[in-house]
């Protein structure tokens, strides 16, 4: 009996312990320093990517405040932060880009620069990166090595942020009585 009771309170104090270790884990986003940090990040990367002739070409006719803004929200809202991400799905965004592996390769070396020139500690990079990582699949079109490929003409980017509506006919029905 007493046996028993030993291992019904060591039971008792590991779930204790183990509640009170998965109360104290703060999520990615607070681990990466909150919103204003994950905003330097981002902004670093951008000027990393759009400076990189191994991938610019993807981004030449994409409205850089547009891609800003809505990387700031997708990595905010990917890391448990409390931005809302309302841009289109990685797939819509990329589909007839052309990306290929190399270049996808190459965007993931600029993320990496950018967070190691803020020190992001290494638990936290993996886990962002382990995070971002699984949307390759929705993003590359091409398996190949090559980087620095032209952005295909058919391709046509979303409007810059505030043009959404712009453009666009409305549609009047009319009332039509039998």
């Amino acid at each position: 009996m007493k046996t028993l009771k030993n291992v019904a309170l060591c039971l008792t104090l590991l779930t204790a312990f183990s509640i009170s270790a998965l109360a104290q884990e703060k999520s990615l986003y607070e681990r990466l320093g909150g919103k204003d940090a994950i905003s330097a990040v981002v902004d670093e990367f951008a000027k990393n990517v759009l400076g990189d002739a191994r991938i610019n070409k993807k981004f030449a006719k994409s409205d850089p405040q547009r891609l800003v803004t809505n990387l700031k929200d997708f990595v905010c809202s990917a890391t448990g932060g409390p931005c809302q991400y309302n841009g289109l799905s990685m797939k819509e965004s990329h589909h007839r880009m052309g990306v290929t592996e190399g270049e996808f390769n190459a965007l993931v070396e600029d993320l990496v620069k950018a967070l190691d020139k803020f020190n992001v500690p290494a638990k936290e990079k993996s886990d962002l990166l382990g995070a971002l990582g699984p949307l390759k699949p929705q993003i590359v079109e091409v398996e190949s090595t090559a980087t620095g490929t032209e952005l295909p003409k058919k391709f046509k980017p979303a409007p810059p942020l505030g043009e959404e509506g712009k453009g666009k006919k409305k549609s009047k029905k009319k009332d039509k009585k039998a």
